[in-house]
């Protein structure tokens, strides 16, 4: 038995090891990945999450499923998603419209500015010192055109702030008919495939032979890549499962950590017939996806109008420093992913498959509302939000570009809601690589 375990995590560590090289529709290879990750991008992006600005989440966790009847909640404990009080949220978050816009609203000394300001939903939290007519100017502008994800209503009752420190994602035990048919939604009706190409997408079905990767690499570049961006964000979370796992409880003292024997279930390549390292693959590609769309938005927040109010003028400089650093990490890494490559055919047929890759993402984001367990659902949530904004990004550059440096633009703008997805989703794609390296070294202990 020993025997057969030990040649169990060798043959893992083999594979493992092949996970290096260059990735499939870019030019960056998995070392540098890792490195960079490692000593640049992980310590900071773990520090801005600790902040305020970013660890207050406002979600609402009782949308109904628009596709199928509701499966009824996960009555697991661990599914419970502790709400946070009005009282713990700071001033210059919760305080005027819905997405927390400015450090001028949240001053205002006037109670009919204060009517006006909570009325003003659209307006970006990030901007401040602007006058009043700025504001309802921008309240004017709708991007709803631009979105990638289907945002929920801050304004609703049923939305409630959530201290993502508190509440962070883990194995919940949730799974059976419930689990499968969110995934296998995602896969088999919004990833591109031809028609005449037989189910099943979904990696966790049972036989999908090499047949499968035939025909997927015989799709355009853009619905290839929409196909790894999925699957990388599904590797991502089975990722962070398996390393934040509940491996006992006595007393009412749970004890959660890395499960080894879950990480293989998932990834092992004889288990999965191969489709783990692959997923694994995929995980990488995603990283880049989002560390580029870092890097492009950079100059919307270098721009002197832009703070990170929470009401704490000495934090908000801090997080602002924290974050224009990491952006310049972002921006000194060489192997970006070239954006441009994609939809870059004649302007008609461009324009139409982008519009379709957004509104497969889009209804990827409505599905996360039929996810049964509550913590899942958080998290699923706010990781296709912040993808879906990381694709707003590379698709907006000109609007960025463009930006002005001491006024708000109509152009592009984002929401408090989509920055703390952003951050939050890049810091989960972090993790998730760093405990990639982590596992590594348990199934080295293990052999």
């Amino acid at each position: 038995m020993i025997f057969c375990m030990c040649l169990e995590s060798s043959i893992i560590m083999q594979d493992l090891r092949k996970l290096t090289g260059v990735l499939d529709d870019c030019l960056c290879d998995i070392e540098s990945i890792d490195d960079f990750n490692t000593f640049k991008i992980f310590p900071k992006i773990q520090k801005l999450q600790e902040r305020d600005y970013f660890r207050y989440y406002k979600v609402n966790l009782k949308r109904p499923c628009p596709f199928w009847a509701d499966d009824g909640h996960c009555s697991i404990k661990d599914c419970h998603v502790e709400p946070c009080p009005e009282s713990k949220i700071p001033v210059g978050i919760k305080a005027g419209s819905s997405n927390k816009y400015s450090k001028a609203a949240n001053n205002s000394k006037e109670l009919e500015d204060c009517e006006q300001a909570n009325k003003l939903g659209a307006v970006n939290s990030t901007l401040s010192n602007q006058s009043k007519e700025a504001f309802i100017d921008w309240a004017r502008y709708d991007d709803s055109q631009d979105h990638f994800c289907e945002l929920d209503d801050e304004r609703s009752p049923d939305a409630q702030y959530v201290d993502l420190l508190l509440n962070p994602e883990r194995y919940t035990g949730y799974k059976g008919p419930s689990a499968w048919r969110v995934w296998n939604s995602i896969y088999e009706e919004n990833c591109f495939k031809p028609r005449s190409v037989y189910r099943p997408l979904n990696p966790l079905a049972p036989s999908r032979g090499e047949s499968f990767y035939t025909w997927l690499e015989g799709l355009c570049l853009e619905k290839r890549v929409f196909y790894k961006l999925i699957s990388g964000l599904h590797a991502s979370i089975n990722l962070h499962l398996c390393a934040n796992y509940l491996l006992e409880e006595t007393w009412g003292k749970p004890c959660w950590g890395p499960n080894v024997k879950e990480f293989t279930r998932r990834f092992d390549p004889i288990e999965t017939k191969g489709e783990g390292p692959r997923r694994l693959k995929n995980l990488y590609f995603l990283y880049l996806i989002e560390l580029r769309a870092l890097s492009k938005v950079a100059p919307y927040f270098e721009r002197s109008v832009v703070d990170l109010y929470t009401g704490n003028g000495h934090e908000d400089a801090e997080s602002k420093a924290l974050l224009l650093d990491i952006f310049r990490d972002t921006k000194s890494f060489h192997m970006h992913f070239d954006e441009k490559s994609m939809f870059a055919g004649d302007k008609k047929g461009a324009k139409s498959l982008k519009e379709e890759f957004r509104l497969h993402f889009k209804n990827i984001s409505r599905i996360m509302d039929c996810v049964g367990c509550d913590k899942c659902r958080l998290w699923g949530k706010l990781q296709t939000q912040g993808l879906g904004t990381a694709l707003k990004i590379l698709f907006s550059e000109k609007e960025i570009q463009s930006l002005p440096e001491h006024s708000p633009s109509k152009g592009f703008q984002l929401t408090r809601q989509e920055i703390v997805a952003l951050v939050n989703a890049f810091g989960r794609l972090s993790t998730s690589i760093r405990e990639l390296q982590n596992f590594k070294v348990l199934l080295q202990q293990t052999r």
